[in-house]
């Protein structure tokens, strides 16, 4: 496995084009901080972002994971562009003919997605830490290492994402036409829940039914944030609305992300055991 990983990273690094793109991604994941510079102050009305709990404990979990996970798309550039440079310099073929059988391509590329999606989730974990400790009312350990199961979920919504990428880097083998199909898929996804509303069920049984498709459901891993933040809630008491929403990382959730996973990468090498490179 480690000598697997060791021919990807290579790979990565002399590409000038990936450097600058995961680069660029963890440069944006810590930049998260500059949330905390936010202020506004207008006459009387003084607004400080950091100062209305966003980086309390544990809900700085939940809510960093549920943004950072957007940056998502520059991991999954460098992994269709893996995939292209591949077929377009020939490696695949070289990777090969040197030895290495069509389940270990594989397989590397599924161990480089993990631990894109492994470092992402400590280097969120760390950065969350700092922000929380630096700025949260709460430091009982208790509280501190609550509701981690958020960076559970952020771990397994990656490894998702990045498998559905590989899989559309090896179907198409264009980076540009593989992005293209992603966004298109997005489309789809989008009339399709618009469909089933309008011509089969009610709005929670279309939610239930579109839980089971791709992005869909790794979606759905990290609820929006924003309407649990207490001033939000205090907001909406007091103009009479109750916010009474499911927040929690359920089993079943992420069990149908593992399964799309375990999907595209059966897949990503069934595709590849039948082409003829």
């Amino acid at each position: 496995m480690v000598r697997l990983l060791q021919i990807e990273f290579i790979k990565l690094w002399n590409n000038r084009a990936s450097k600058i793109l995961i680069s660029s991604y963890f440069v944006l994941l810590t930049s998260i901080a500059l949330i905390a510079a936010i202020k506004f102050d207008i006459g009387p009305i003084k607004f400080h972002l950091a100062e209305i709990g966003i980086f309390n404990f544990p809900y700085i979990w939940h809510f960093n994971t549920f943004v950072t996970a957007f940056f998502k798309l520059f991991l999954a550039i460098v992994i269709v562009s893996m995939m292209a440079n591949e077929y377009s310099n020939k490696t695949i073929k070289q990777n090969l003919i040197d030895g290495l059988s069509k389940k270990e391509f594989i397989l590397s590329k599924f161990l480089t997605v993990i631990s894109f999606a492994l470092v992402s989730t400590v280097f969120v974990f760390v950065v969350s830490l700092i922000l929380g400790s630096i700025y949260s009312d709460y430091d009982e350990l208790s509280i501190v290492f609550s509701d981690l199961e958020f960076l559970v979920a952020f771990f397994v919504k990656l490894v998702g994402f990045f498998s559905f990428c590989l899989f559309l880097g090896i179907l198409v083998k264009r980076s540009a036409f593989s992005l293209g199909f992603l966004v298109i898929w997005q489309i789809l996804e989008g009339i399709t829940t618009g469909l089933i509303r309008w011509k089969l069920f009610d709005k929670e049984t279309t939610e239930m039914v579109m839980g089971f498709f791709p992005l869909q459901s790794m979606y759905n891993l990290i609820k929006e944030p924003i309407t649990r933040l207490e001033a939000v809630q205090t907001v909406a008491d007091q103009v009479g609305e109750k916010i009474n929403l499911d927040y929690q990382v359920h089993w079943y959730e992420i069990l149908i992300v593992l399964g799309w996973t375990a999907i595209f990468i059966y897949l990503s090498y069934a595709l590849l055991k039948k082409r003829d490179l």
